[in-house]
C-alpha cells in the first residue's frame, strides 16, 4: 500500500472540492484531491448552470474566472409566464445592479482542473475512497483504491465534498447525524439541445400540464427541463413528445414556438430537499451536496456549495496557519444558517411552479402567489435579492 501525507485530504472533485484545493494550495496549504469518477466524466457531467452575483466574483477572486467572464451569459432578469401571459421581473433593478451569470458546472470543473494541474498539485481521479477513520483522534486517515491498487494518506483534516451518496456523511456516527428530508411528488425531466437560444433570459413557466424551464448554456446549446411524475421513464419521452410538450407549457398570446434541435443528452432527476447536521464531526468538515440537497428549481445547489467552501477555507487557514479555530468551531452553524435560507427560497419556488394533480385548492394557491411575485414590487425585491446573491445576504 502506498503510504502519503499531507494537510488536508479533500474527497470529491467537483467545484466544491476543486474550489477548496485551490484556495488551501494558493495559500500554501498542501492538499489532495480524491476523486472516484474519471476526468474525462467530471468534465462532462451537465448540472447546474446559473451562477449568482457574489459566488461569480468568489471564483473571480480565487484567479479561476478567465473564462467565465468571457464567455458566461449574463442575465439582469428573468421570465415567468402563466395564463399564456409571460411577466419579467428585473432582477438587476430590483437587486442594486446585481445580475446572474450562465455558466455550466462543468465549465467551472474544467477551469479548477486547469489551474490545479498547472499548479502541480496532487489531483487523483479513479480513487475510490473505502476507510475513513480517525476523525476524532489526533490524525485523520483515509484509504482509497485506484488502478494502481490502494493509497493510505494521513492528515489532519478531511473535507467531505463528495456528495449526498458519498462516503463523508456516511462517515458522521448515527448518535451525531441528523438529517431534514423532503421527497416532492414530481421529478425533472431535463435535456440539452443543439438549438440556440429563443430568449437572453430564463423562462419559468407553470403550466396546467406541469412545469417548464427554459434556460441555455452557450449561444448554440438549449438547456430545458419539463416536470414530470416520478414514476416516468425516458423510454416514455420521444424527441417529438418532448418537443410538443415544452412547446405546450411554454406557449403564451405573442411568443412563437422554441427552436428545436438534436437532444444531445437527457436525464430525468429526482427532486428532494436534504440538510445534515451537524456540517463538522472532528476532523470531518461536509461541504456542498455531502451537506445539503436543495431542488434546482431556485438555482442554489452549486452556489451553496461554493459558499460553504469560501467559509471553510477561511477556517481551515485559519487554523492551519495562525492555530485560530473560532471560525472551525462555528462552521457549522454558520453554514447552516445560509443553507436554511436556500431551502425556504428553493421550496417557495418549487411550490409555487409546479401545479397539483390533485388539488385545485393549491393549484389556485399558486397562481395566487404568482401574481403577487409578478405585480407586487416588494414580493419581486424579495424574489430578485434571493435570486441573485442569496448566498451573500
Amino acid at each position: 500500500m502506498k503510504e502519503l501525507r499531507t494537510r488536508v485530504v479533500i474527497v470529491g472533485a467537483g467545484p466544491a472540492g476543486l474550489l477548496l484545493g485551490h484556495l488551501l494550495q494558493r495559500s500554501g496549504v498542501d492538499n489532495i484531491v480524491l476523486e472516484r469518477r474519471s476526468r474525462e466524466y467530471v468534465e462532462q457531467r451537465v448540472r447546474a448552470g446559473v451562477i449568482e452575483f457574489g459566488i461569480a466574483n468568489l471564483i473571480e477572486d480565487a484567479g479561476a474566472g478567465e473564462r467565465l467572464r468571457r464567455e458566461g451569459l449574463v442575465h439582469h432578469g428573468v421570465e415567468f409566464r402563466f395564463e399564456r401571459n409571460a411577466y419579467r421581473v428585473p432582477l438587476s433593478e430590483l437587486a442594486d445592479g446585481k445580475s446572474i451569470t450562465v455558466y455550466g458546472q462543468q465549465e467551472v470543473v474544467k477551469d479548477l482542473i486547469a489551474l490545479r494541474l498547472v499548479a502541480g498539485a496532487p489531483l487523483l481521479f479513479d480513487h475510490e475512497v473505502t476507510v475513513l477513520d480517525g476523525l476524532t483522534s489526533d490524525e485523520a486517515t483515509i484509504e482509497a483504491e485506484g488502478a494502481d491498487g490502494k493509497t493510505r494518506i494521513s492528515c489532519e483534516y478531511v473535507a467531505g465534498c463528495d456528495g449526498s451518496f458519498g462516503v463523508a456523511s456516511r462517515s458522521l456516527p448515527a448518535r451525531v447525524l441528523r438529517k431534514y428530508e423532503r421527497t416532492y411528488p414530481f421529478s425533472w425531466l431535463g435535456i440539452l439541445a443543439e438549438a440556440p437560444p429563443i430568449s437572453e433570459e430564463l423562462i419559468y413557466s407553470r403550466h396546467e400540464n406541469g412545469f417548464a424551464l427554459y434556460s441555455m448554456r452557450s449561444p448554440t446549446l438549449s438547456r430545458l427541463y419539463l416536470g414530470v411524475r416520478p414514476s416516468e421513464t425516458l423510454d416514455a419521452w420521444s424527441d417529438d413528445r418532448i418537443w410538443d410538450e415544452l412547446n405546450t407549457r411554454l406557449a403564451t398570446e405573442e411568443a412563437p414556438e422554441i427552436r428545436q434541435g438534436p437532444i444531445v443528452e437527457r436525464s430525468i432527476t429526482a427532486m428532494r430537499s436534504v440538510v445534515v447536521t451537524p456540517m463538522r464531526h472532528g476532523r470531518l468538515f461536509l461541504a456542498g451536496d455531502a451537506a445539503h440537497i436543495v431542488p434546482p428549481t431556485g438555482a442554489k445547489g452549486m452556489n451553496l456549495a461554493l459558499a460553504d467552501v469560501r467559509v471553510l477555507a477561511e477556517a481551515l487557514l485559519a487554523q492551519l496557519q495562525r492555530h485560530d479555530d473560532t471560525l472551525m468551531a462555528t462552521y457549522s452553524k454558520t453554514c447552516l444558517e445560509r443553507v436554511w435560507r436556500a431551502e425556504e427560497f428553493s421550496n417557495y419556488m418549487t411550490q409555487m411552479l409546479h401545479p397539483s394533480d390533485e388539488d385545485d385548492f393549491e393549484n389556485c394557491v399558486q397562481l395566487a402567489r404568482l401574481r403577487q411575485a409578478v405585480q407586487s414590487r416588494e414580493a419581486s425585491t424579495v424574489l430578485a435579492r434571493n435570486y441573485v446573491d442569496l448566498n451573500s445576504l
